[in-house]
């Protein structure tokens, strides 16, 4: 008796989104009636990019989504939170941040041809692509336009110190280099060889 024909049901969710992309929501079961509710709540991976020059997101760190998708008449409004971690440098001393972002996110994911997007440059709105939409670049926009362009360590760090470089915290509260003018340095150079040469002339006599 041949075997029976293993059953799945409907295609897995990872194996319908377009590229397997775990960014990518499928909206057939939330549908098109205004008013109808999807929750998603998940970690997925962080992709490269989430950076800006001193603080970013280390690809593949644990992104926690908890989301809401309603359908309305125009698309699909996803809002919700999001918790990432984030490592980087201070900006003033250079030691490794290490941080979190907790944050607020709200956005309307137009139907291609509706009216919303008519009225609104390609750049402005995004788009629900057959019964799909990606998640990431909204994400990600939210994410970096939250990420500090100057970290810090601490928000007393007093960073370098300017006459050997060590971090000022690590230092004594007496610690200090002789500064001196340095149009005056050559004839304070003088000066102070000028005892030794005296000396020595004077042995020599």
């Amino acid at each position: 008796m041949p075997a029976a024909p293993h059953r799945t049901g409907a295609a897995s969710t990872d194996a319908r989104r377009p590229g397997g992309n775990p960014w990518v929501v499928e909206l057939r079961e939330l549908g098109r009636r205004p008013g109808s509710l999807q929750r998603f709540e998940k970690t997925l991976p962080a992709p490269e990019g989430w950076r800006v020059e001193l603080i970013g997101v280390p690809v593949g760190a644990d992104v926690e989504l908890r989301l809401r998708l309603e359908s309305v008449m125009e698309g699909v409004l996803v809002s919700g939170e999001v918790d990432v971690p984030v490592v980087g440098s201070c900006a003033r001393c250079l030691e490794p941040v290490e941080d979190s972002l907790e944050l607020d996110v709200q956005e309307l994911f137009a139907y291609e041809g509706s009216t919303t997007q008519a009225t609104s440059e390609e750049d402005e709105v995004r788009l629900v692509r057959g019964d799909h939409l990606d998640l990431e670049p909204m994400i990600r926009d939210a994410v970096v336009l939250a990420l500090p362009l100057s970290p810090v360590c601490s928000e007393d760090c007093q960073g370098p110190c300017v006459g050997c470089g060590q971090r000022v915290d690590e230092l004594p509260a007496d610690h200090s280099h002789e500064l001196v003018d340095p149009r005056w340095a050559g004839l304070a150079g003088r000066f102070a060889s000028s005892p030794a040469s005296g000396d020595d002339n004077s042995e020599e006599n």
